[in-house]
């Protein structure tokens, strides 16, 4: 049974405690949370400097893992009340980057799916891999260099791991990571009971047995193992993971809410409960210093944390020609890093435009209003001409047209798209290129920010409760 659930709550709980003196002076209680070597020497940013990139880049990743921070496996009763099989803890399955741009205060979020499949060491896999990978490849050198110390292997293990997933999204996103937070499935469900449950909605009833889901239609309070169902559940979904992801995302906006009230502020118990939580369970990198960080986030409000989702490709991507089962979600890194460049108003890369002027004319043949237009828009920043805009006859997939002399433009349309179908056409006109836009797209331009979440739906804000499936 897979566990997805460990949202990464780390970089919001930490947050909440600028908002007044009582906060601010008991975040010296932090003093002794667990801390990693995971930015390099060179890497990260120094107390009082301005990022580089315009922007502080937190990366918040939730681990399968049912051990402590010590990595000591929790006690029986605890696993029981949580819900959790016997899954083992070298996976990722929630990678989460915050990007607060310098002089502002509107944090932008995005999810990375955990089964992107991206270039790593050891060859390509599922991003949610290179924890693991990693995590084995510094073991066997460790045992390899004549060392017998279990608790020695498995620490220098776990740092090689978390340097190996920051990398991973750092290579696939472009985003120089400044900083690392990590959390397990015991204390996201601690973190959700310290601030006496976040709001979630359900469009539909929900039940399922993997994770423990039982939940009926319409608004409702969660916390503990029920709000690690509510993100938990896959199956009976419409769009699986995706619609995992999307729960990731509401849950998250709404506990910024949550934690960002006055209820939470005000309130020295349920302050002193978010700490102790945070304490017992998260892992930050060595070179954060959280006072600095929250003297920055003073004056975010609720309302200030868009989440969003990197626009991918082929949500069945057929990886493996010797096991037509195996399959991930198929990225462009160069669509990503366009993505995550544009959240913080850094101008995207442009493709130069070919000797002859394309034009790009493009249908939609699915339910989103103005799809078209803003695809069309997003291919006129990268050098093609726009063409004709409008709606088309239903269809699931998407499709580039175009005739036999722009075969290479077609493909490169394609592939900024996030890797759609091609289909060479001598009824395409010449000097143009068609791009047809199934029920399924997900990729650039499918949102406002150009990110992939559920069919038909916009960024989520943390200014109210939206219903998901």
């Amino acid at each position: 049974m897979h566990l997805l659930g460990k949202i990464a709550v780390a970089g919001l709980a930490f947050a909440v405690l600028s908002g007044t003196a009582y906060g601010y002076s008991n975040l010296h209680a932090l003093d002794d949370v667990t801390r990693d070597s995971v930015i390099d020497a060179d890497g990260g940013t120094a107390p009082g400097e301005q990022p580089a990139d315009g922007s502080l880049d937190i990366l918040l990743v939730g681990r399968d893992s049912r051990t402590d921070k010590e990595g000591k496996p929790l006690p029986a009763d605890v696993l029981r009340e949580l819900r959790a099989g016997a899954n083992g803890d070298d996976l990722t399955d929630t990678l989460i980057v915050l990007r607060i741009p310098n002089g502002t205060h509107d944090v932008k979020a995005f999810s990375i799916p955990r089964d992107s499949y991206v270039s790593m060491p050891g060859g390509k896999g599922k991003i949610n891999a290179a924890f693991g990978r990693a995590k084995a490849a510094e073991a066997k050198r460790q045992r390899d260099s004549g060392e017998t110390d279990k608790a020695k292997i498995e620490q220098a293990g776990l740092t090689a791991a978390r340097r190996g997933t920051r990398q991973a999204v750092e290579d696939l996103t472009g985003v120089k990571i400044d900083h690392f937070a990590e959390v397990n499935l015991l204390s996201f469900s601690e973190i959700s009971k310290a601030v006496g449950g976040v709001d979630v909605c359900l469009k539909q009833a929900t039940k399922d047995r993997n994770s423990g889901a039982d939940f009926p239609a319409g608004q409702q309070r969660i916390s503990g193992a029920d709000a690690l169902a509510f993100v938990r559940q896959r199956d009976n979904l419409i769009g699986g993971d995706f619609d995992r992801v999307r729960r990731q995302q509401v849950f998250l906006a709404s506990l910024a809410r949550q934690v960002l009230s006055a209820g939470t502020l005000a309130d020295p118990g349920k302050l002193g409960d978010l700490i102790d939580a945070v304490k017992r369970s998260v892992v930050l990198d060595n070179s954060w210093n959280l006072l600095d960080f929250v003297a920055q986030m003073r004056g975010v409000s609720g309302g200030g944390i868009q989440f969003d989702t990197i626009p991918v490709g082929n949500r069945d991507y057929r990886y493996d020609p010797q096991n037509s089962r195996a399959t991930a979600v198929q990225v462009d890194p160069a669509a990503v890093k366009a993505f995550a460049a544009a959240l913080i108003g850094s101008a995207a890369p442009k493709t130069q435009p070919a000797a002859a002027p394309v034009t790009v004319d493009v249908s939609n043949a699915g339910p989103k209003e103005g799809l078209a237009a803003r695809v069309a828009g997003f291919l006129g920043d990268h050098g093609f001409a726009k063409g004709a805009t409008g709606n088309t006859d239903s269809r699931r997939t998407s499709l580039v047209r175009f005739g036999a002399d722009l075969a290479q433009r077609g493909a490169e349309v394609a592939k900024l798209l996030g890797g759609l179908s091609t289909q060479e056409s001598p009824a395409v006109p010449a000097g143009h290129i068609e791009v047809v836009l199934g029920w399924v797209y997900a990729g650039p331009g499918s949102t406002g920010g150009g990110g992939a979440p559920a069919a038909g739906d916009e960024p989520i804000t943390s200014s109210g409760v939206v219903c998901v499936n």
